[in-house]
């Protein structure tokens, strides 16, 4: 998968998508709205179980109970936590649909080096337009084709 002006490119089909409202970063920090770039691997497909079929035979069911550490000072800083959590984190079983479908990206994990930005995902966007806080986001549509024609290790790559 390529980002491009033109949108995300997979498997020959080019779809519109967004990125972090700071831009592309080849300095990311977390809290600064930005994807980073670079070859990013997708190491998880993570499905809310209770709105849709899993997106593929290798995606793994939501908790309500599912958090994602956007904490430095966490010892399980930007890697997924349960709740309740004493540091800060991000719920990943949203009452919106966000996260219905969720692309995970190994970017700064193991180890994840505090401040350099957390939850770098693929997901559904708010709106065609609407930027994320540094994630790459899709119409649902899209979403689901890339997921159910996603393989282990398929990369995403951000110029």
């Amino acid at each position: 998968m390529v980002v491009s002006p033109r949108g995300l490119r997979f498997r020959g089909r080019v779809m519109p998508c967004v990125l972090g409202r700071g831009g592309v970063a080849h300095a990311k920090r977390e809290g600064d709205g930005a994807t980073p770039a670079g070859m990013h691997r997708i190491v998880s497909v993570l499905y809310r179980p209770d709105r849709v079929a899993p997106p593929c035979d290798w995606a793994m069911p939501l908790r309500r109970a599912d958090l994602w550490s956007d904490d430095p000072a966490d010892p399980g800083y930007n890697g997924p936590v349960r709740a309740p959590h004493p540091f800060s984190h991000e719920a990943l079983w949203r009452a919106d649909p966000l996260y219905d479908v969720i692309l995970v990206t190994d970017w700064n994990l193991a180890p994840a080096r505090p401040g350099r930005g957390s939850a770098i995902f693929m997901h559904r966007w708010r709106r065609g337009g609407y930027p994320t806080a540094g994630c790459v986001a899709l119409a649902p549509r899209d979403l689901g084709w890339i997921a159910a024609r996603l393989a282990p290790g398929a990369r995403l790559c951000v110029p």
